[in-house]
């Protein structure tokens, strides 16, 4: 007999992907999301259609802002919070009430609901709390210093999960995700764009000289670092979730150039208010406390989220 455990922003990138993995292991999941229209929701849709298959699964389609928690928290064991207003490059301007209500705002509500029960919390923040440092690695004891709105939206929700716990005790644990990719990514995300890009002809749009670097996780190392989190992570403790090693701009547009067979073609512009130099994560905490070791290998990851593109150009071509 599994769990039953809430996974929020379900619909979307990763939370679909942890909500699959749960219910895989025999676990009952009731998954929230709103379905916002930062993105198609067609491609949530699908990102869905395993899930909603399931008998072990339930979808509850509403905001984390109203939504009536008191009815659903019977029982649940775990709650793994992937809902956010994502995108580093639109929270700035009038755009960044919607970050303050979906990535502050929500977490709060959240945190009251299951602040008087044993629901342990997995929060899923992110490298963009750490700014444009020129420390490499970058290390969770590291003074954050978030250059975009959305990164300062993030460490806000840390440091929610940190005064919950240390007023009311409650069992959380923050992961900082650095660019994660694979099958399902969003389709604002770069590795998502340059691979349609190619398979369609289209131009790839360059942010900067491409010499930046991001340190790429892979989906299915996010998912299992979020499994073993749950599991062994320290209550109040914050995670760097990383693959493990980065890799330039220029150089992910040869390996994915090589990968479908074509030269893509490229634009270079300015580089964006917001976007950071370099990303590297130290994982060696997340190593020590729940054995986190990433597995997979850039190459091997292309190729697989080139596989999901190319198989779902029916809705991801607008």
């Amino acid at each position: 007999m599994g769990e039953r455990y809430i996974v929020t922003g379900v619909a979307g990138f990763i939370g679909s992907h942890i909500a699959e993995r749960l219910v895989s292991e025999g676990n009952k999941v009731i998954g929230i999301d709103s379905f916002t229209d930062y993105y198609s929701t067609k491609i949530k849709e699908r990102n869905l259609r395993k899930l909603l298959d399931s008998t072990s699964f339930c979808l509850v389609k509403e905001d984390l802002l109203r939504v009536n928690f008191d009815r659903m928290l019977e029982g649940v064991k775990g709650i793994y919070h992937q809902a956010a207003q994502a995108g580093v490059r639109t929270s700035w301007g009038n755009d960044f009430k919607i970050y303050c209500d979906n990535n502050i705002l929500a977490t709060q509500r959240l945190l009251e609901a299951i602040k008087n029960t044993n629901i342990r919390l997995i929060y899923a923040s992110s490298s963009s709390v750490y700014g444009d440092t020129e420390k490499i690695p970058m290390d969770e004891n590291d003074r954050p210093m978030p250059v975009s709105p959305y990164g300062v939206t993030k460490l806000a929700g840390e440091h929610l999960c940190l005064l919950y716990h240390k007023n009311f005790g409650m069992d959380v644990v923050s992961l900082r995700y650095f660019t994660v990719y694979g099958p399902r990514q969003r389709p604002d995300m770069a590795f998502h764009k340059l691979i349609k890009a190619g398979l369609t002809n289209q131009e790839f749009v360059v942010y900067g000289d491409g010499s930046q670097t991001r340190d790429f996780t892979y989906i299915d190392d996010v998912v299992e670092a979020n499994i073993r989190a749950f599991q062994k992570g320290k209550s109040g403790e914050v995670y760097n979730i990383g693959g493990g090693h980065r890799i330039d701009i220029n150089s992910v547009i040869e390996k994915v150039s090589k990968l479908i067979g074509k030269n893509i073609k490229i634009k270079k512009i300015e580089k964006q208010k917001g976007d950071v130099k370099d990303t590297l994560s130290n994982t060696e905490k997340a190593r020590n406390d729940f054995n986190y070791k990433p597995m997979f290998e850039i190459e091997e990851g292309l190729r697989l989220e080139a596989e999901w593109i190319r198989n779902n150009l029916d809705i991801l071509i607008t």
